[in-house]
């Protein structure tokens, strides 16, 4: 039973945490989970129980990255553009056996961007979008079972992501000279949405390494094979008219330590990356949008009381690289090389209540 409760902390941990929704700054992702990594605890839970979490995400970005190299003469100048970026997601798993899993992910976001260049390049203002994001659902299945299982497991998942969100979300900018208010669509790193179907492709384990550590392991890789979704940018750079909507990645591995003298106590460090690629794997790639990835260290703490698991885990910035886009190169001449920036932030905040709901509980509530 021990080890039972300290599986069913780790992986609800690890895996009721995801990223971005977003990425941590205007490379936009719009969460960091496929499906299984949002589920977890798959291999724990009975045939016919349930999981259900809710997973809080904030951060604040605005160092601009051009490449690599940090731009703070836009902090110093006071011209940086600064986005707070909250985000929800209701998570509610179904265990169909002790192997196979499914998920139904429901995201909600609130985000404010301040900038000048926007709006009159003399004052600040701000932008804001706020509503119900692009939906989840899917499937995953544990590999192992039984006495294979006992040491570690891994699963892998598919699942599709649904055009529910705005992708074409608007608010009052100030424009000209005169500030006059304008309804304009706000930037594609506060769109609610990318506006394509994606496919979600994902992988989640964990394994013994000794005692009360483990490590774990989780990625995905989202195919959106939509080139372009018609979204104005108000970009006046020739091919950046209108936005792409971009395939996206991650990927995170660390070790969990659960501490023995204070039960349900656990804590993690790992690495993760997380990103836009310049290219789709499948359709095209024309639009605009601003690829890059950021390379974090992610510490994490958790603790579990009864079948309720509260974690939190906060990703640190290492490193951060704006890529040349496709426009940026289709721009660009041989004496003038385009390249594009971003603003990503210093850290990112995920913070997760998960409950689980036993087969017992729905025996007795079902009886009444």
């Amino acid at each position: 039973m021990k080890k039972y409760a300290i599986l069913f902390i780790i992986l609800v941990s690890l895996y009721f945490v995801p990223s971005e929704s977003f990425a941590q700054g205007c490379v936009a992702i719009r969460q960091f989970s496929g499906l299984g990594n949002a589920v977890g605890q798959g291999n724990i839970l009975n045939r016919g129980e349930w999981n259900v979490s809710a997973n809080y995400r904030y951060f604040k970005s605005f160092r601009h990255f051009r490449g690599t190299h940090e731009e703070p003469n836009r902090i110093e100048d006071g011209t940086e553009v600064i986005n707070h970026q909250h985000g929800l997601d209701i998570n509610i798993s179904y265990a169909f056996s002790e192997r196979l899993y499914g998920l139904i992910s429901l995201p909600f976001q609130y985000n404010e961007r301040s900038s000048l260049y926007e709006h009159n390049r003399t004052e600040r203002h701000t932008t804001y979008s706020k509503g119900f994001g692009d939906m989840r659902i899917g499937a995953g299945y544990w590999l192992l079972s039984g006495e294979k299982a006992k040491k570690g497991n891994t699963a892998i998942g598919l699942g599709i992501k649904f055009p529910t969100g705005d992708y074409a979300a608007t608010s009052t900018f100030y424009k000209g000279a005169e500030g006059v208010p304008t309804e304009m669509t706000v930037d594609q790193s506060i769109q609610l949405g990318d506006g394509g179907t994606g496919l979600i492709v994902d992988f989640q384990g964990l394994w013994n390494i000794g005692s009360t550590n483990f490590w774990y392991y989780d990625g995905f890789y989202m195919f959106n094979p939509k080139e372009t979704n018609g979204t104005p940018t108000n970009r006046s750079r020739p091919n950046e008219a209108i936005m792409s909507v971009p395939d996206q990645f991650a990927l995170r591995t660390g070790v969990f330590h659960s501490f023995e003298k204070i039960h349900g106590l656990g804590a993690s460090v790992g690495g993760r990356i997380e990103g836009i690629p310049v290219h789709d794997a499948f359709g095209g790639s024309e639009g605009f949008r601003r690829p890059g990835y950021i390379i974090s260290v992610e510490p994490g703490v958790s603790y579990m009381f009864g079948n309720v698991t509260g974690t939190l885990n906060v990703p640190i910035a290492l490193f951060r690289n704006r890529t040349q886009s496709v426009t940026d190169m289709e721009n660009s001449t041989p004496d003038n090389e385009v390249h594009g920036d971003a603003a990503f932030a210093d850290y990112l905040i995920n913070f997760t209540v998960a409950v689980r709901i036993p087969k017992k509980v729905k025996e007795v509530f079902n009886s009444l």
